[in-house]
């Protein structure tokens, strides 16, 4: 039966073509597919799993790429290779799928290659979700890869993440207090980062007179961008202020924007025409996180960013080699003509 050698989740984040290329994988691994035994047709999988064509056709040809299988007209597609050294089962939770997480999952795949099957789910902030999907999926894994980022600190969550064996632990992105025993962690020290950064552009920025930190309540951010945030205006004793909502606010000249959020950005960018200022000479904007696009709106967004592709790669690196180190992730700021 089709099942017996597929396996196709739908609640998984990761890709259904990838899925499919997994799961032949491992039947292959585990024998119940052997060189020379037909697979099934195109057809008969995307009528079995409701899943298109095309993302059987993607599997199939990645397969295919890699040297796995191989078709002939009238015969389908068939295995040539049984020679699968796929030692890595990884399962990676992500709090959420935005363009930055997204280079750190196509990193992170991208390091690892044939050696590692990935189960990758998104809890969307919620620490209760994440500790299902944790217990639902844990076993079998070799590896744990998880982004701790919830909109409420978890106790529950902390001690979920306490039971995994420690050996196999990769915590990305953000440290949780409270995690014990010796794993390894690629991750960003928010307080720092964003306090050198600022320094770095302070020839710039002290031509404004305050700056504005939009940071929004119950937000999974941590709460070291602040304190970084305040660290660097005290030490600079330079005028500042928190707020929580933009649009209950007023774009004033002289003051210096700075978004954690993709979405106050753009409630940024639908108040300047209002305003009649000009960003760059009357208003400041420092946006977090790089993007392609921001290179190009209103002549570049400046922008404060870790290299999110390095934190995928070197999470893989940790993987690999198996060292059990805290590694600070590069961040950088782009300085533009938005301050």
């Amino acid at each position: 039966m089709i099942e017996n050698i597929i396996a196709i989740n739908e609640f998984s984040a990761t890709p259904k073509y990838q899925q499919l290329v997994n799961s032949i994988l491992e039947s292959i691994q585990k024998g119940r597919l052997k060189k020379g035994d037909t697979l099934p047709s195109i057809n008969e999988v995307s009528f079995g799993f409701e899943i298109s064509r095309i993302t059987v056709e993607k599997g199939y040809n990645e397969l295919r790429k890699r040297n796995f299988i191989s078709s002939h007209p009238g015969k389908g597609y068939f295995i040539i290779n049984d020679n699968v050294k796929q030692d890595l089962k990884i399962l990676l939770l992500f709090n959420k799928l935005s363009a930055h997480k997204k280079q750190i999952y196509d990193a992170l795949v991208q390091k690892l290659g044939d050696r590692a099957a990935i189960d990758f789910y998104i809890y969307n902030n919620d620490a209760s979700q994440f500790c299902q999907l944790l217990e639902q999926h844990k076993a079998g894994h070799t590896h744990f890869v998880i982004i701790p980022n919830f909109i409420d600190i978890s106790e529950h969550a902390v001690k979920s993440i306490n039971k995994l064996p420690k050996e196999h632990l990769i915590i990305v992105d953000k440290m949780v207090e409270g995690l014990t025993g010796k794993f390894a962690a690629v991750y960003q020290p928010f307080r720092d980062d964003i306090f050198n950064a600022l320094g770095e552009a302070w020839e710039t920025l002290k031509k404004h007179s305050r700056m504005v930190l939009i940071f929004p309540e119950n937000s999974y951010y941590p709460q070291d961008i602040m304190e970084g945030f305040i660290n660097f205006c005290n030490t600079y004793e330079f005028n500042y202020k928190i707020i929580n909502d933009i649009r209950k606010s007023k774009l004033r000249p002289g003051e210096v924007y700075i978004n954690v959020m993709e979405d106050d950005l753009v409630e940024l960018l639908e108040m300047v025409p209002e305003s009649g200022l000009e960003v760059g000479k009357d208003i400041g904007i420092i946006s977090y996180n790089e993007t392609p696009l921001k290179k190009y709106i209103l002549n570049g967004i400046t922008t404060i960013s870790t290299d999110f592709r390095a934190m995928g790669e070197k999470a893989a690196e940790l993987i690999m080699s198996n060292k059990k180190e805290h590694i600070k992730n590069p961040f950088a700021i782009r300085i533009r003509s938005s301050i």
